[in-house]
């Protein structure tokens, strides 16, 4: 049997995993490595520190299906709402532009659950906070380091980190890209944007019509959800989440200061917004450095292939869009990849 590791448990990751155990499962070991504490990567669900009855979705908040994609990537999209971990989005989203033949699908436990049902139909041994820091051939296998200390040898990987992150590790990556490869990688774009989840006592109830507003008129913020009521997830006994996303501009112009730091500023435009805004029981602030790619691998491919043998691939939405389907499509070329080499 061939180990193979592919490193992150965002979505392309989880998909990854799922179709090699499906398509080839007497023949991989498959091993997940993430940095983080959990899975989920842009797609995660965070719970505040002092509490597991709240939950609020930082990063992705719904899914939208093309007329085309729901027909090409309908396996996916039945499996998932048939498992319960998708539902058709019927809230109000203020602002949303709807396209014709697009449908919408919020997630009742949270965007992170997508990324749990594939990790789990995947059985992949799955370990957090293993950060990559370094790959090194050795002969028909790869060596690969943590930044913790210690290295594993396996015959493929999969790495589906954004394309800064690879060009950032040591050992043979960066020799055997070749020229033409670096300066893909390096032509990858990313929006940066921060995210703040605002959790309630369970006695407040918001006033205002929507599940998710868009905001045009604000330097600051660009997207507000009631998130429980976004994901029909108010339950007697838990308060209401809100979650609010700052626009792009703001991101970019605020990058490289400590999160902390950008919290008040955000919150401020928030009581402009929405005055009268009742006292939170906590905060939680993410920043996105990477959020969604605004140039992507020329193209569109899914994937690159760094060495074929042993095999070593890059994929993610560096090499395609940043919305389910592109991770999907990501997913499945890696598996063509995988399948002719080992």
């Amino acid at each position: 049997m061939s180990r193979v590791l592919i490193v992150g448990a965002g979505l392309t990751g989880s998909l990854c995993a799922c179709l090699l155990k499906r398509e080839m499962q007497s023949k991989v070991q498959i091993v997940v490595w993430d940095k983080a504490r959990g899975s989920g990567g842009r797609m995660s669900t965070s719970c505040p520190p002092d509490s597991s009855s709240h939950s609020a979705d930082l990063g992705a908040q719904y899914i939208t299906a093309t007329s085309s994609y729901a027909q090409s990537h309908h396996r996916f999209y039945s499996e998932l709402l048939s498992a319960g971990v998708l539902q058709p989005l019927d809230s109000l989203v203020e602002g949303l532009k709807h396209k014709d033949g697009n449908k919408d699908y919020m997630t009742p436990l949270g965007m992170g659950s997508v990324v749990k049902h594939f990790l789990s139909e995947s059985g992949a041994d799955l370990f957090f906070e293993r950060h990559v820091t370094g790959l090194y051939r050795r002969s028909a296998s790869w060596e690969v380091q943590r930044k913790a200390g210690g290295s594993e040898l396996f015959d493929a990987v999969v790495l589906t980190m954004p394309a800064p992150q690879i060009l950032q590790l040591q050992g043979d990556v960066g020799h055997m890209l070749s020229v033409h490869q670096k300066q893909q990688l390096e032509g990858v774009e990313y929006s940066s944007r921060f995210a703040v989840a605002l959790f309630f006592p369970p006695e407040v109830i918001f006033t205002f019509p929507w599940a998710a507003r868009y905001v045009t008129d604000n330097p600051c913020v660009r997207y507000i959800a009631a998130d429980s009521r976004k994901r029909k997830a108010d339950c007697p006994g838990r308060g209401p989440s809100l979650v609010v996303h700052t626009s792009v501009p703001f991101g970019l112009k605020h990058l490289d200061r400590d999160k902390e730091d950008v919290q008040p500023i955000i919150l401020q435009e928030l009581n402009k917004l929405l005055p009268g805004l009742p006292q939170p029981i906590s905060i939680k602030c993410q920043k996105w450095r990477y959020s969604q790619v605004l140039t992507s691998v020329p193209d569109c491919p899914g994937h690159m292939t760094v060495l074929h043998q042993p095999p070593l691939v890059c994929a993610g939405d560096s090499f395609v869009h940043s919305n389910f389907d592109g991770c999907v499509e990501s997913a499945l070329s890696v598996l063509s990849v995988l399948k002719a080499s080992l």
